[in-house]
């Protein structure tokens, strides 16, 4: 058999094979003869399924083997959700790649097929994100916030084996398996505040790899580009990681860049929001400056509560 002309390190899940396969189909449209090939690496994030992200390292916990891998060149790229990727990457690797962001919005799923407000007094939602739980209790401070793990089709599995009322997932990952109908209310961006980087696809390299660097350029979207540049950049300044309740949402409109940052308490009772509007050239600045607004506005204290609590447990 001929050896592949790429390789794509990739989980195993059925949402990271979508992910990986449409690159994969991408590339080898823009590329005839270019013969690219997945090669599936477990993580720590799948291997350890019982226990929320935040007692167990959060959020490199889904990258770091296939980061190894690509240091040590047994794979030529990777295929990640931003949202799973620390804001700070290991040397002489670097995000090649951003094409363009599906939708970035949090979705609930119950099993009655209603919204928020249609959820019964203390009703159980599960969600893997303490960003979530802080914002379900915002809203509905009567509901029960219980931790579910899992691939996506285990979480609707155990939706739909009656062990929740609802449950909160990412837009984006049910419609690149194509289960929109499974979508019971869209939590709009303005009042439920996405995680960093959700909806969108990063394609890590290796940053002296100047010829994979070239093959995917085509796939690149400036746009999605400069808004997640803009909410690394407000990730960085926070030190932030799956551990907080942190969220950030930037769009261009209108020529400019709005970014939206979010710190809640766990209990979702103290929350800090701004945005900000800046020129696209100054995304990462506006990152930084509104993660200062933020911490100056109380977030800093709360922080280091949660930062605090969590030391004290490990």
């Amino acid at each position: 058999m001929a050896k592949p002309d790429l390789r794509i390190g990739t989980r195993g899940s059925l949402l990271a094979l979508q992910q990986s396969g449409h690159i994969r189909q991408a590339l080898e449209a823009l590329w005839p003869g270019l013969r690219v090939e997945l090669q599936v690496i477990k993580t720590m994030g799948d291997k350890i399924t019982d226990v929320p992200l935040a007692k167990v390292g959060g959020k490199g916990l889904f990258v770091k083997e296939i980061e190894d891998a690509l240091l040590a060149r047994d794979v030529d790229l990777a295929v990640h959700s931003i949202k799973d990727v620390p804001a700070l990457l290991p040397e002489g690797l670097e995000i090649g790649v951003i094409p363009r962001r599906e939708d970035p919005r949090d979705v609930l799923v119950t099993g009655s097929g209603g919204g928020l407000s249609s959820l019964p007094r203390g009703a159980l939602v599960g969600t893997s994100s303490l960003r979530r739980s802080a914002q379900l209790l915002r809203l509905r401070p009567d509901l029960k916030i219980e931790a579910l793990r899992g691939n996506l089709d285990t979480r609707l599995k155990k939706l739909k084996e009656g062990l929740y009322d609802g449950i909160v997932l990412a837009a984006a990952g049910l419609h690149r398996m194509g289960w929109n109908d499974r979508v019971s209310a869209y939590l709009e961006a303005q009042d439920f505040v996405p995680a960093i980087g959700q909806g969108a696809l990063g394609i890590e390299i290796r940053s002296d790899d100047t010829r994979v660097r070239e093959l995917l350029a085509p796939l690149h979207d400036e746009a999605t580009a400069v808004a997640v540049r803009a909410e690394r950049s407000l990730l960085r300044e926070l030190e932030g990681g799956c551990q907080v309740p942190i969220g950030g949402h930037a769009r261009l409109m209108n020529g400019l860049v709005h970014l939206t940052g979010l710190v809640a308490s766990l209990d979702g009772r103290r929350v800090f929001c701004q945005t900000l509007s800046g020129e696209p050239e100054t995304a990462e600045m506006m990152g930084r400056q509104l993660g200062q607004q933020l911490l100056e506005a109380g977030a800093r204290q709360v922080l280091e509560e949660i930062y605090g609590s969590t030391i004290a447990e490990s």
